[in-house]
């Protein structure tokens, strides 16, 4: 008879692993769910073992064939630190395009595969190769999604989870690619605005010689010569100015990988102006909508809890959770520990307290999921409709600075040659 490995989630929502010997795979998930257990992963055991060493075995032939085939064929320079990434762009692109298949009935195997076929980026082709390969052997896809955590983030991973389990892969997939094409376009705004300013001030000094030549050893205007010791600073002390800024966001990135720095951070980002309150609707919007979804489609309220705490995307936020997760399982309710935590507004505790009572909990995460949703659009919205005249101001007083110290000079050298008698009398 057969062994069958698995990972099943109690009622609880703690996670435990072993093995049954059943007729099939099937038998298996029904013994599990008669056991009380909610499975999430089972693969007979000797199965795994051969598609892994056929695995192997096709690498070894590969790269045979590859040394037969020449040196010069599918050259793969991996550069330590640099490679197995994938710009957001491109990893925005598949998902776009992995969340239309699903949502088209295409299974996610096959989706993958197509998507593989088509795929010009060599590092997130390999990716999709893994990802079909681990789906064969008997994963989930988020555990596939894990295995590559310079791809793909926790949040995406544990979002791609939640919709596994609630059944909503393809809506879970849709909302991913939404977010990434709204901070692509965002992203996309700052850095074409940034370009000419940058440009400028790399030009700047060149304007210094003919000054001095035309000035015939006058001193330059004080605005003039700001400007010029600025614009040469950085043109000069390229190399250092971007040392520094380099190094800068990888001190901050080492900081927020700790767990103190991470909590520091995500506070300072849910009270930070402007972007505070849209980050905190993102992030109430995220839980609610996930916990609803889960908790419609029957998974066991504590486990749902638990996916939740990982899709939340803030350690406040993940951290009310936990509290959240903690009250249910002593018995208590929800809202309790949402108005203890001062992150979730008295609408939303209100709305919860109102569908636990009534036992309409499910619709009523949706509603205020909607709500926040439409709170968040129109705010993102208005934040892009914003950046524009607020970047154009920037430019023009960065730009309208930079003529103005440059016409400083002209002005002088037309004010001396509209007064010969007074350099005559500067020279008798």
């Amino acid at each position: 008879m057969p062994k069958f490995n698995y990972v099943a989630m109690d009622s609880r929502g703690k996670e435990t692993k072993g093995t049954l010997d059943v007729g099939s795979q099937n038998e298996a998930i029904s013994r599990l769910k008669e056991m009380g257990y909610f499975p999430t992963k089972v693969v007979e055991a000797d199965k795994t073992r051969d598609k892994s060493d056929k695995k192997s075995k096709a690498a070894g032939a590969t790269d045979a064939k590859g040394k037969k085939k020449g040196r010069g064929m599918n050259l793969n320079i991996k550069i330590p630190g640099l490679s197995g990434r994938v710009k957001p762009k491109v990893l925005t692109t598949f998902t776009r395009q992995l969340a239309t298949l699903v949502d088209a009935g295409l299974p996610l195997l096959r989706g993958l595969r197509v998507l593989e076929r088509q795929e010009r980026n060599a590092t997130l082709k390999s990716v999709i190769n893994d990802l079909a390969l681990a789906i064969e052997g008997g994963s989930t896809f988020s555990e596939g999604l894990a295995q590559h955590p310079k791809i793909f983030n926790r949040l995406f991973v544990n979002m791609v989870k939640a919709g596994e389990l609630g059944g909503v892969l393809e809506v879970v997939l849709n909302r991913l690619s939404e977010f990434m094409e709204k901070a692509q376009k965002i992203r996309g705004k700052v850095k074409a605005a940034m370009f000419y300013p940058c440009a400028v001030i790399f030009v700047v000094p060149k304007f210094e010689a003919v000054f001095k030549d035309m000035l015939e050893g006058q001193g330059l205007p004080a605005f003039t010569q700001f400007v010029l010791s600025v614009s040469r600073a950085v043109a000069g002390h390229f190399v250092i100015a971007l040392s520094s800024v380099v190094a800068f966001f990888v001190s901050l990135k080492l900081f927020t990988r700790t767990r103190f720095g991470r909590r520091l951070f995500d506070r300072l980002k849910l009270n930070f102006p402007v972007l505070g309150p849209v980050i905190s609707k993102v992030a109430i919007s995220r839980f609610t909508r996930t916990l609803g979804t889960l908790v419609s489609s029957g998974v066991p309220i504590l486990q749902a809890l638990t996916i939740v705490k990982e899709t939340s995307g803030n350690m406040v936020v993940a951290d009310a959770v936990s509290s959240v997760h903690e009250s249910v399982k002593e018995g208590e309710t929800i809202t309790a520990p949402l108005e203890a935590s001062n992150v979730f507004p008295p609408m939303v505790i209100s709305m919860v307290d109102v569908g636990e009572q009534t036992g309409a909990l499910p619709e009523m995460l949706m509603k205020i999921a909607d709500t926040y949703d439409d709170e968040v659009d129109n705010a993102v919205s208005a934040m892009t409709s914003l950046l524009e005249p607020i970047m154009i101001v920037i430019l023009a007083v960065i730009v309208g600075s930079i003529v103005i110290a440059l016409f400083l000079p002209l002005i002088s050298l037309i004010d001396n040659l509209g007064n010969p008698s007074d350099t005559k009398k500067g020279e008798d």
